[in-house]
């Protein structure tokens, strides 16, 4: 069993959406890529957001840091700006 469930995590993800707009998850689809590339970041050299040990894998510290709120998933045209 995954924890926390992609429901769980979509929750966090949807929390500053405003009710009435269009969420900014809707899919698993959507949690596997942000997670995905917040893991390939770490990998690369950038500091996780939350304590983690050396036996952590970077994917499990991305769905951590995304639980707890400590990144945030964009979409539209502030993932553009972003690039």
């Amino acid at each position: 069993m995954l924890h926390p469930s992609y429901s769980d995590l979509m929750k966090v993800a949807n929390k500053d959406v405003e009710e009435g707009e269009n969420k900014l998850v809707n899919s698993r689809y959507s949690i596997v890529l942000a997670t995905a590339r917040r893991a390939r970041q770490i990998i690369s050299g950038s500091e996780p957001y939350v304590a983690a040990d050396e036996k952590s894998k970077p994917l499990s510290i991305a769905v951590e840091e995304l639980h707890r709120a400590r990144v945030k998933i964009v979409g539209g045209e502030e993932a553009e700006a972003e690039k």
